[in-house]
């Protein structure tokens, strides 16, 4: 899996509208009708489900919290530890030489939950005095999702059916007003989709320590 990737394949969006022969341009269509709707999720949960191919560095700026009484960072989606390594630039060149080893990562039980880690804590046992540098925290990582979940996948399908039926409604209106079927393709996602994904949108702000 790849880094913001479709959340669903052709040959499930086939399934998910009944259309039971393949043809090759109606899987150039589904495809593309696969992409948007992926990016659409995207945009509304302001995350990605997919995963970096290899551990990349990333870089953060540590915030004090008061009430835990340790310095914290705000990281990208994280479900693994393979290839996590945290330094810190004590120095202000951008040398990021102090390894930062006595960190915890939070929320504590998001592997149970089967969601990411979204914060790490510096423990204050740690040898390397963090600060609020701009950027002085290097965190390298495999960042993202490890699967994509079910919610994601179905929303994707019923947003991908969605942007296939507005081929055949080139104003905006579906089905028909003499038999009481009329829909209006809102510029919006589809308000099931919506429901779908809202435990997925990414909210920031202080989790339990634990």
């Amino acid at each position: 899996m790849a880094w913001a990737p479709d959340y669903c394949t052709t040959i499930e969006l086939r399934s998910f509208v009944r259309i039971p022969d393949a043809d090759a341009q109606d899987d150039v269509q589904m495809g593309l009708a696969i992409a948007a709707a992926s990016r659409a999720i995207d945009a509304v949960t302001h995350r990605q489900f997919g995963v970096v191919a290899a551990p990349e560095a990333r870089y953060y700026t540590a915030r004090y919290d008061a009430h835990r009484s340790r310095w914290y960072v705000e990281i990208d989606d994280l479900m693994t530890l393979v290839g996590l390594a945290v330094a810190f630039d004590a120095a202000g060149d951008e040398t990021y030489s102090e390894t930062v080893t006595l960190h915890a990562l939070r929320p504590v039980n998001a592997p149970q939950k089967a969601r990411p880690y979204t914060e790490l804590v510096v423990r204050p046992a740690s040898s390397v005095a963090v600060n609020g540098a701009d950027a002085g925290v290097k965190v390298t990582a495999l960042w993202g999702w490890t699967a994509v979940p079910d919610a994601v996948k179905q929303a994707t399908l019923l947003q991908a059916s969605r942007l296939l039926q507005r081929r055949d409604s080139p104003y905006g209106i579906a089905g028909s007003p003499d038999a009481g079927s009329e829909m209006r393709l809102l510029a919006k996602v589809d308000p099931d989709v919506e429901v779908a994904l809202a435990d997925y949108r990414l909210r920031r702000g202080r989790v339990i320590f634990a």
